[in-house]
């Protein structure tokens, strides 16, 4: 009971209730807040301590910089899940400017994708042992027959290249029109026609939910959810078009503390934990089935070890929702 009050004191100020509403929407640090509800920081600051205290939001610090969440398990998440539906999500104006920070987020990596395009396989390579990686990723995914990969966020398309030969049929998805002419070229190149590649959006995915006998059997994020303000969003997305039995794989790096991969990589997260990985897939519907770290080869402050996670749809799961 004194649980329950705490959680109605908090959220009873129009302020914090705005400010949880916005953090079920996403991720964001304080001054993007700031910047959304318009007040200053120390009210704010206290807004967030307060809710925090009451277990409807979630800290954490990466690096100098420090994201709020809202809860996403326990009586926080309930509650927090009620109230929003309660209100109908955000204010009308709060979702204007959370489109605004948004659209400002994706065009600063766009940016960056842009100036890099031509060289993203030599920026890899700089941080991560390339080839361990992807002899890691045949090795999870090549395990079983792939009916259709999905490579989310494909960048160069080095993926689809490298995983053609276990496919009947790949789609590789990105943003970035300057990396999809990349991967094309190398398709094309590769005379991989079995392949291709699409302008879209991890989180919008163009294509139908997944059933018990169709979808996406693999889904593949290489190196991308630690540029996304809401990877957790992206897994689930991917989870919605995969079919009973598909596997998902996600190649990220595990935390660390490299600030400056922000500044000149784009990099919106450090790494990520095991526990965060589990949770997105918990969320998602998705059981974890492996994990493999892959540490760098020559010991440097600027080679930072490499995760694998996998999880696969139970097949349970799709028989329900068909």
């Amino acid at each position: 009971m004194d649980k329950l009050v705490a959680m109605l004191r908090s959220a009873g100020d129009p302020t914090r209730l705005r400010l949880l509403l916005l953090l079920r929407q996403a991720e964001l640090t304080v001054s993007e807040l700031i910047e959304i509800v318009g007040q200053s920081q120390p009210r704010v600051s206290r807004h967030l301590k307060l809710l925090c205290g009451a277990g409807l939001i979630e800290r954490f610090k990466e690096g100098s910089w420090v994201f709020y969440r809202a809860a996403d398990e326990g009586q926080g998440e309930v509650f927090g899940a009620t109230l929003s539906r309660l209100a109908a999500g955000p204010h009308q104006t709060d979702v204007k400017r959370l489109a605004a920070v948004r659209e400002r987020r994706a065009a600063e990596a766009a940016a960056y994708f842009k100036a890099n395009a031509s060289e993203w396989g030599r920026i890899r390579a700089l941080h991560a042992p390339e080839k361990d990686v992807e002899d890691a990723i045949v090795r999870h995914l090549g395990a079983a027959p792939i009916e259709q990969l999905l490579d989310a966020g494909t960048g160069t398309g080095r993926m689809l290249e490298l995983l053609a030969p276990q496919v009947k049929r790949a789609v590789g998805v990105d943003v970035s029109p300057e990396m999809l002419a990349i991967a094309r070229d190398r398709l094309m190149r590769g005379n991989l026609p079995h392949c291709q590649v699409r302008l879209a959006d991890t989180y919008r995915l163009p294509f139908p939910a997944g059933g018990t006998l169709s979808g996406v059997d693999a889904v593949l994020f290489h190196q991308v959810l630690h540029y996304l303000d809401d990877p957790g969003a992206a897994v689930a997305e991917a989870a919605r078009v995969m079919r009973a039995g598909g596997r998902l794989l996600i190649a990220d790096f595990a935390q660390h503390e490299l600030e400056f991969l922000r500044e000149d990589y784009a990099h919106r997260r450090l790494g990520f934990s095991d526990k965060e990985v589990q949770g997105w897939f918990s969320a998602a519907g998705l059981k974890p089935v492996a994990v493999e770290a892959i540490a760098p080869h020559v010991h440097s402050k600027e080679k930072l070890t490499v995760k694998i996670w996998v999880a696969q749809v139970p097949a349970k799961s799709r028989a329900e929702a068909a």
